[in-house]
């Protein structure tokens, strides 16, 4: 199967599961060779959040700002993984390898009578082509360059993580998403990926550019947690934003691994406050990472870092900049440790961290949230996994111009839930 058709799939067991990834449903079609795969998932949660956040950035920022005291709640939701469906083809034309796959992602989390539309997103649509001499080009929507193998690496893929905003009613929950690495998100692209050379691939391209946006400090204290004014740029206006990846995977005796790299650049211009042109200037927002995951005599252990300027925390270009303009600083990682037993029961323990950094008279303090994950992976058949998890997620802001920002806030949730590949 080509290995692009189950990416954000298949790539998520054969990264932390117990069992190993297996083609869809294939079916042949004249000229053509057509895959039917995905994923169904849903999880039982109990959550409970204590403390008061200040005014820090990312989402949770945007969510917790006026949170206070303790909130309990109970939720049967889809994990980090969304249902998925996706149908893929692929065929050999004028020597070329040709392909092509659109996937429909929807939630199944309901929070209200009579009202049956659970969220959906529609998170890929590409075509490929190359030939096995000289490398693939890919052109569509498809998961990101910058920061694809952090989250394809993380356990809580095949789990729920911590949820911003609470656990139902979404598509997704937001796993290690922000507490340790930035969303790889799902792009619109173009890019050529390299022959695999005795274990090394790269990958480079060019992509959307974004807008940059934050939470608008003034409408967070009204309770409008919603808002998203404080700063736009046009889309594109100057150049496409440019992407990278490479990656080494290695097996010597009963070791094997990955090492891995991958970075995004892109201009942003016309930096706005409500409405209000604060940086007429062009500036740049850049990320880069290395990450690597070893497993020998199942044990497997995983280690990762990033570091950007103006890229913001948890999606990307989120509250990158200040009201002035001016770009804010921010890194995290996460370390993963897991241990497969004799029964293939995988257990798995991590920690994770992101970090954003306030700049001088900035209204966003220093923002850190950081994600402590215990998971259990049992497969139960070949496709199907049981899964048990406990989060405890803390968002700390210090040091922000209003002092009456300050705060911090804990939440812990336990989820019970199976998630079946196809």
């Amino acid at each position: 199967m080509n290995k692009n058709i189950k990416l954000a799939v298949a790539g998520a067991v054969l990264a932390v599961s117990a069992t190993a990834a297996n083609a869809g449903i294939v079916i042949p079609a004249g000229d053509w060779t057509v895959d039917i795969n995905g994923n169904v998932n849903t999880f039982a949660t109990w959550s409970r959040q204590t403390g008061s956040a200040g005014l820090g950035g990312g989402i949770y920022g945007a969510y917790d700002a006026n949170s206070t005291g303790a909130k309990t709640e109970s939720n049967i939701t889809t994990g980090l993984l969304p249902n998925y469906l996706a149908v893929s083809g692929k065929t050999r034309q004028n020597d070329l390898d040709v392909g092509f796959t659109i996937s429909i992602n929807p939630g199944s989390s309901t929070t209200q009578s009579g009202i049956q539309s659970a969220r959906q997103e529609n998170r890929q649509a590409f075509l490929t082509f190359g030939d096995k001499s000289w490398g693939s080009v890919l052109i569509g929507k498809n998961i990101g360059l910058f920061a694809q193998d952090a989250i394809l690496n993380d356990m809580t893929l095949l789990g729920v993580g911590r949820g911003a905003g609470g656990l139902a009613g979404n598509t997704t929950t937001t796993g290690r998403i922000g507490s340790g690495f930035m969303y790889a998100d799902w792009k619109a692209q173009a890019n050529y990926t390299t022959p695999n050379i005795n274990g090394f691939e790269a990958t480079v391209g060019i992509s959307q550019a974004w807008d940059a946006w934050g939470i608008e400090g003034a409408a967070l204290k009204d309770a409008e947690l919603n808002t998203k004014s404080a700063y736009s740029t046009g889309r594109g206006e100057s150049m496409p934003a440019i992407d990278f990846k490479a990656s080494y995977a290695f097996a010597m005796n009963d070791v094997t691994g990955k090492v891995w790299t991958s970075g995004t650049r892109q201009r942003v211009k016309s930096l706005k406050d409500a409405g209000n042109v604060i940086s007429g200037a062009d500036a740049s927002a850049w990320a880069a990472d290395v990450g690597a995951n070893v497993n020998m005599a199942g044990f497997g252990l995983t280690g990762y870092y990033y570091s950007g300027e103006g890229i913001g925390q948890t999606h990307q270009l989120l509250d990158g900049f200040d009201i002035n303009g001016k770009k804010r600083d921010s890194n995290g990682g996460y370390v993963q440790a897991t241990y497969q037993l004799p029964t293939k029961t995988k257990l798995g323990v991590a920690w994770g961290q992101s970090n954003l950094d306030q700049n001088s008279n900035d209204d966003i303090g220093d923002t850190e949230d950081t994600l402590w994950t215990v998971g259990v992976y049992h497969p139960l058949t070949k496709h199907l996994n049981l899964v048990a998890e406990y989060n405890h997620a803390e968002h700390k802001v210090s040091g922000a111009a209003d002092s009456e920002d300050n705060g911090k806030l804990k939440s812990n949730n336990v989820s019970l839930g199976a998630i079946l590949f196809f």
